[in-house]
């Protein structure tokens, strides 16, 4: 098989994240319930991943990370924990349901930034949203859907002039590409993509302190006669039994990526996405969605090709090539509807370090021969 599906999860993985799981899972208890072995290594264990994560966006307290079971329950988590109905809040076309759907059960008055014809977002054309009486943005760093990256420098700049508070949701970046605690005041981020984590694993990075409400909340193994869990970081958003035996998986693969150096990781992925990008973008009947005019992008290429739905592109590359893809909506249907995609969906190609140049010859190949089937 042909892995090109590592948007929705990093199915090959440095080795030592699954040899982590599997000594956790006959070595490591259940984190601060009392004080012998197991217990104490998951306490040790947990703390380290807490620092690794930490490392990786320069963020020099590892308590400010909170573990949960993925970017979406971290969303769900912050944006129930600030976000009323008596709110302004802004966000954008590009995002993913995990963003929208918490944003439109919270009732708060919701504006968009908009979308060129390259799902590139009109930060310039939309400063005005971000001015009060606006008190959250909330934004991908990079989207899911056409690989472009977010300008949050710029978005950033222009909340903290106007003492707006932004959550970023690092889905598609941690991992990937450079970040820096200096970037939001808030990221969201799940371990199994760009971190090269198992799946259930995800959370919750703070940069200052911020008047959370209590969302999740339960045991703690700490202070179980106060009438409420505390609302201080982490053990405001980490109620209940943390999952330390993935955690310490997470550790391993976010320790990959602080050895062998998120640039060298860069550099790698930018390389196989450019060299499948410049195969394929002159074929005819495919359609190339996203800003291409820039190599600054995530490693993603998504696509149509004219006569065909995603869905039978997708079979195609799986039965006659083994090649594994992402069809459809990839949940975030404002942003293919921007792009007129809502009733086809687009086949997402999404590469990552453990891919290799002969995979991405293999890919370019199968377009080929398929458009060419078709009478190109």
């Amino acid at each position: 098989m042909i892995y090109f599906d590592n948007s929705a999860t990093t199915l090959i993985k440095p080795p030592e994240v699954s040899e982590a799981v599997s000594f956790a899972i006959n070595n490591i208890g259940n984190a601060g319930r009392s004080f012998y072995p197991p217990v104490l290594t998951a306490n040790r264990e947990i703390y380290n991943t807490r620092k690794e994560v930490a490392k990786l966006i320069n963020r020099n307290e590892p308590l400010n990370v909170a573990f949960t079971s993925s970017a979406t329950e971290s969303l769900n988590l912050v944006i129930g924990g600030l976000i009323g109905k008596e709110d302004t809040v802004v966000t954008t076309q590009a995002e993913h349901n995990s963003v929208l759907r918490p944003l439109y059960l919270s009732g708060c008055e919701l504006s968009f930034i908009k979308c060129d014809d390259n799902g590139k977002l009109l930060i310039d054309s939309s400063v005005e949203l971000l001015m009060p009486p606006t008190k959250f943005l909330i934004c991908t760093h990079g989207s899911n859907v056409t690989g472009n990256i977010t300008e949050v420098q710029k978005l950033y700049s222009l909340c903290k002039a106007n003492g707006i508070i932004m959550i970023l949701d690092i889905s598609q970046t941690f991992g990937s590409i450079p970040l820096d605690i200096n970037m939001a005041d808030i990221f969201c981020f799940t371990g199994h993509k760009g971190l090269f984590g198992p799946q259930g694993t995800g959370g919750i990075i703070v940069n200052d302190n911020y008047d959370f409400k209590i969302v999740k909340t339960g045991g703690a193994g700490v202070n179980s006669f106060d009438t409420f869990q505390s609302q201080d970081m982490p053990d405001i958003f980490e109620a209940g039994t943390l999952n330390s035996h993935s955690i310490y998986g997470l550790q391993k693969g976010v320790r990959f990526i602080n050895e062998t150096g998120i640039d060298k990781i860069r550099a790698k992925e930018k390389q196989l996405a450019s060299m499948f990008y410049e195969g394929i973008k002159n074929l005819e009947r495919i359609k190339i969605y996203g800003d291409f005019s820039t190599n600054d992008r995530l490693p993603i290429v998504s696509l149509n090709i004219d006569g065909m739905t995603s869905a039978e592109l997708a079979e195609r590359l799986w039965t006659g090539y083994d090649i594994a893809i992402r069809a459809g909506s990839h949940c975030a249907p404002l942003l293919h509807k921007r792009l007129g995609t809502a009733e086809m969906g687009m086949v997402r190609f999404s590469f990552s370090y453990f891919n290799t140049e002969e995979e991405i010859q293999k890919g370019v190949l199968a377009l080929k021969e398929i458009s060419q089937s078709l009478g190109c």
